[in-house]
């Protein structure tokens, strides 16, 4: 099993760190440029917002300059479903808005992580992916989607390969995409990578998907910022999820595009943190890493699977 370092000995870690998790209007038809336009100028100004808020960092939904609907890029003349024509995309639209976003983020000095399409060599499908850049405007990193849907990996995408774990300020930030909430092993992952926090952005109009990011806050003691669409926020907004499970912060859910914002804090005195983090990450640890071991009993035979009394 992979060991990981005391949570806290990392050396000259920063200790707070500003998050703002926006709903913004996710397009889904990646041929029309108005739509993939109007996408970029929104998360700009969402950007603009987060930044006079303080965040050090902002994270957006999957596909956020586009998802591709399955009815717009992989419908067949009779209805039924075939491989996605990405000819069709307007790619240069797509580099054009991802480039504006990244200079604004230096311009604003804060790191940006938002969806959106990564081509391949055709005829390979494309990678969705989070895209992350940094408070300098470059684009530092991209976490491509490895668990896709039937749908997704069938006639859309390409799946990703790696985790993906990037430090703003010396705080460890994992990466996630929307159905990939449905495979916990990927999420015990980041715990053995040592992640503060995991962003989990979505494309989904389900609040159960919003409930397991919840218990990964339970069950892995680290902060979740939790992305979706503001056309499904009626059902569950977007929000930070603390250590423990609870909600630190959630936009409103009214469809509309808006921010939440909460500071990932290592030090929080508040008592549910306090205890996720001091107690309950670490105990899980050391239960994992062979705890047990030496207070097992061998050689009696009452310590057997027998059923007895």
């Amino acid at each position: 099993m992979m060991t990981t370092p005391a949570l806290d000995q990392r050396p000259n870690a920063s200790r707070t760190l500003r998050l703002a998790v926006a709903q913004s209007t996710v397009p889904e038809d990646p041929t029309d440029r108005g739509a993939l336009r109007a996408a970029g100028q929104e998360i700009r100004a969402l950007m603009a917002e987060a930044a006079g808020a303080g965040a050090r960092l902002v994270q957006f939904p999957e596909g956020a300059i586009v998802y591709p609907s399955k009815h717009v890029m992989a419908a067949g003349p009779d209805g039924g479903l075939v491989p996605a024509d990405w000819s069709r995309a307007a790619w240069d639209v797509l580099r054009e808005e991802a480039k504006s976003i990244a200079a604004l983020a230096g311009e604003l000095r804060m790191w940006t992580a938002f969806g959106s399409l990564h081509p391949l060599t055709p005829p390979n499908r494309p990678h969705n992916s989070l895209f992350i850049v940094s408070d300098r405007g470059e684009l530092v990193a991209r976490y491509d989607k490895r668990f896709l849907s039937h749908t997704e990996v069938s006639y859309l995408y390409t799946p990703g390969r790696e985790p993906l774990v990037f430090e703003v300020d010396g705080i460890r930030i994992g990466c996630a995409l929307c159905v990939e909430a449905n495979f916990p092993p990927l999420f015990d992952e980041y715990e053995r990578l040592d992640v503060d926090c995991v962003l989990l952005s979505v494309m989904v109009d389900d609040a159960p998907r919003a409930r397991i990011a919840q218990a990964y806050g339970t069950l892995y003691c680290y902060w979740l910022g939790y992305a979706v669409p503001a056309q499904f926020s009626a059902t569950v907004p977007s929000g930070i999820v603390a250590p423990g499970g609870r909600w630190l912060a959630q936009c409103p859910a009214d469809g509309q595009p808006a921010l939440a914002v909460a500071d990932i804090d290592l030090d929080s005195a508040d008592p549910d943190i306090d205890v996720a983090r001091r107690y309950a990450r670490p105990w899980r640890r050391r239960a994992q890493d062979g705890l047990y071991r030496d207070r097992l009993v061998d050689g009696d035979p009452r310590s057997d699977n027998r059923a007895t009394f």
